[in-house]
């Protein structure tokens, strides 16, 4: 597999964000921290999608990121997801952006950032270190608002409980 840069409309990521809020959504309804993921091919095709999934499963590394990625090499038969690109609703975490790095994933899309968390731009930046030896094109801010709400309404709705 080589590295393919997916070239991406605003209306295409905006259009992949919003698949990326459904899976969000099927976290809060299960009440888990609603974070959802979707992994996107080079022919601009979802071949997998996730939400948080640590209350259902159990798992303390079942997040949204690292069950989309085990999809796709699942679906794909192979580790390296060179030629895609991931958006997440919410800024990958520490674990995260190292399995991100792992898999090759060469694009990230998020929406909002996670200032107590962010392993992308808020504390660390393991994806664009340029120590590491695989370096990821990240951007931010795709309906960033919506992104950050569900999260918002979710922990408020959990301190009324």
């Amino acid at each position: 597999m080589t590295e393919e840069k997916i070239v991406l409309t605003p209306a295409e990521k905006e259009f992949f964000m919003n698949e990326a809020l459904i899976e969000a959504k099927k976290a809060a309804d299960n009440e888990e921290v609603p974070i959802g993921c979707v992994l996107v091919s080079a022919d601009k095709k979802i071949i997998a999608r996730a939400f948080n999934r640590r209350e259902l499963d159990q798992r303390s590394t079942h997040h949204a990121e690292i069950c989309v990625i085990d999809q796709a090499n699942a679906r794909i038969g192979n580790w390296r997801l060179t030629d895609c690109a991931l958006f997440v609703t919410i800024e990958p975490c520490v674990m995260c952006a190292g399995a991100i790095g792992l898999a090759r994933i060469p694009q990230v899309y998020f929406g909002a950032s996670n200032p107590k968390f962010g392993g992308t731009v808020s504390l660390y930046q393991i994806l664009t270190d340029e120590r590491l030896n695989h370096r990821v094109q990240v951007e931010s801010g795709i309906l960033e608002e919506k992104c950050a709400e569900i999260m918002q309404t979710f922990f408020r709705n959990r301190r009324k409980k």
